[in-house]
């Protein structure tokens, strides 16, 4: 049977009259066997695109995590001390200090939760997925 572009069977002009049962049957459970194999590549592509949103998202807090320990310990202490050589009192130049990385630490945050977010899940397989299943039940697909 020819195939189309997106890896599905052209319809084919038959009369059920000219087969007997068997084969009837038999194609049918071909036709499932092929819909259940398109319905599993659509989640892997879904899958895919949503773990490369995830990875960039992570990757978001994986700096914050870096830049906060790193910048935190060795700037802070430098700021901090330059801050109290200024006159200040050595408690409140390590206070601003502390108060301003977690400021960037908290932007840092936001944005990698604001990119998760845009994530979609499986639009597109629970659609068809819902339809499958209402042909399967013998009912009217909700938007046909």
């Amino acid at each position: 049977m020819p195939e189309t572009k997106s890896g599905g069977r052209e319809p084919v002009d038959r009369e059920g009259a000219e087969h007997s049962l068997g084969e009837l049957v038999s194609e049918a459970g071909g036709n499932l066997s092929q819909l259940v194999r398109l319905e599993i590549e659509l989640a892997k592509l879904e899958i895919a695109r949503d773990a490369r949103q995830v990875a960039k998202g992570s990757g978001l807090f994986v700096v914050a995590a870096v830049l906060g320990h790193l910048v935190l310990v060795l700037a802070s202490i430098t700021i901090g001390l330059g801050l109290w050589e200024l006159g200040l009192a050595p408690w409140l130049a390590f206070l601003i200090v502390t108060v301003f990385y977690l400021l960037v630490a908290g932007g840092l945050v936001f944005a990698g939760t604001r990119y998760l977010k845009r994530l979609k899940g499986l639009p597109r397989t629970g659609e068809t997925m819902s339809k499958t299943m209402a042909v399967l039940r013998r009912e009217r697909p909700a938007d046909a």
